[in-house]
């Protein structure tokens, strides 16, 4: 896999805050060396965040934002300001933007103030020095953060920021690997991959895809079969696989198949491992154990696709959870990258296994819920529970330096 292979959701993300006309959108442009960012005189160019995948070395592929202006006015105006909050939870570095011929505001206080709640760290940044270059000393102490000075138009400090942005860009942004610390060169990975309907004709959904690829990154063994080939080639191996791993949806089946001793986990289960927390996703099933009729379950998916008639999301699991409960559930979907505010009005949350955001913004989410009080499960944890196989699929998770 190439750097510009890797998808965005495995890359760091660095965004660019600050106030309308700060300079944003020029120092994305200056960074990338590309005209990404529309940019404009006019306040409030920028409406939605700006996403680009770049390379930063010594950093390598990372994802850029450019965000509204946290100043913006009127009721469009706080939409995009929340939009702009939205992208703090899935940041791993800040930058924040000052003009100096705006001054210090509590815009940018409110900001770090942010930044310190979530654990962000921050770089600061002076621009348009090619207008004034004499308050960068005043303008830090003010403000109380590091200033590097930049001029967005003519490129001045811009090598030095890449360097900052490459050294201060924690680099745990996510686990070392999918399951590949679960292995030895050499070790066979069985994988079961169901033909799912929903994803795009001829190709694997991402979290198979990048699974495989973990695996041969490891130097292991991967072999590749619908549920219904299972048998044929288990029966063609000398010895048993190291590891089974299955989409969540054929458990049974696949179970079934397997020999007790062979170990068996699921994508969506190496996935709450790999990008959130699986002990508190393991801890939340006591509520589903516990779960009335009536009660309020939101169901939370990463990304937007056509719906099909099995949809794991809003038939199987709903039927399942219904089951358990004994009756009726109030039942709410919530699809994309932002979250429901009123999250302390649920019981429970299912969550899908969050290919599509990074690590950083699903711990956000997981935090918000253990905030509200709200257990949190995904849809591989549910599903191995309601198999009666939680046990099975996560005991064998303990890596090299890991712990459940």
């Amino acid at each position: 896999m190439s750097l510009n292979d890797t998808p965005r959701a495995n890359r760091p993300h660095i965004a660019i805050f600050g106030r309308r006309n700060a300079g944003k959108s020029s120092l994305i442009n200056a960074i990338t060396g590309q005209d990404i960012a529309l940019v404009s005189e006019q306040a409030g160019t920028t409406t939605d965040p700006v996403y680009k995948s770049m390379e930063i070395l010594p950093l390598g592929p990372c994802v850029l934002i450019d965000t509204a202006g946290i100043d913006d006015e009127g009721t469009l105006g706080q939409l995009r300001v929340k939009k702009t909050r939205e992208v703090l939870e899935k940041s791993d570095l800040a930058i924040l933007i000052i003009d100096p011929t705006l001054g210090i505001s509590n815009f940018e206080k409110n900001l770090l103030k942010s930044f310190d709640q979530q654990g962000v760290p921050v770089l600061g940044v002076l621009n348009k020095i090619d207008l004034l270059k004499d308050e960068i000393e005043e303008l830090a102490k003010e403000l109380d953060l590091n200033l590097h000075p930049i001029s967005a138009l003519t490129g001045e400090g811009i090598a030095e920021l890449k360097e900052l942005v490459a050294r201060h860009t924690p680099t745990d942004y996510t686990r070392d690997s999918i399951v590949g610390d679960l292995l030895s060169p050499g070790d066979l990975c069985i994988l079961v991959t169901p033909i799912d309907s929903a994803a795009p004709k001829g190709r694997l959904i991402l979290p198979q895809v990048q699974t495989i690829r973990d695996i041969l990154n490891h130097n292991a063994l991967a072999l590749v079969v619908k549920e219904t080939e299972l048998p044929a080639a288990l029966a063609s191996l000398k010895e048993p696989p190291r590891l089974v791993i299955t989409d969540s949806q054929v458990f049974k089946e696949v179970s079934a198949l397997l020999d007790t001793s062979i170990p068996l986990t699921s994508f969506s289960i190496l996935f709450a491992r790999y990008k959130a927390d699986l002990k508190a996703m393991m801890e939340g099933i006591k509520t589903v154990e516990n779960l009335k009729p009536g009660a309020r379950v939101l169901i939370a998916e990463a990304c937007t696709h056509h719906r099909q008639e099995d949809d794991i999301g809003t038939i199987k699991i709903p039927r399942l959870l219904e089951k358990q409960a004994g009756g009726k559930l109030d039942i709410t979907w919530y699809s994309g990258s932002s979250y429901p505010e009123d999250l302390e009005s649920y019981e429970l949350i299912i969550h899908c296994g969050a290919c599509m955001l990074n690590r950083k913004q699903m711990l956000s989410r997981v935090r918000k819920a253990r905030e509200k009080n709200v257990p949190i499960v995904n849809y591989g944890v549910f599903l191995a529970y309601m198999n009666g196989i939680l046990e099975r699929t996560t005991s064998n998770l303990t890596g090299r330096g890991d712990r459940i």
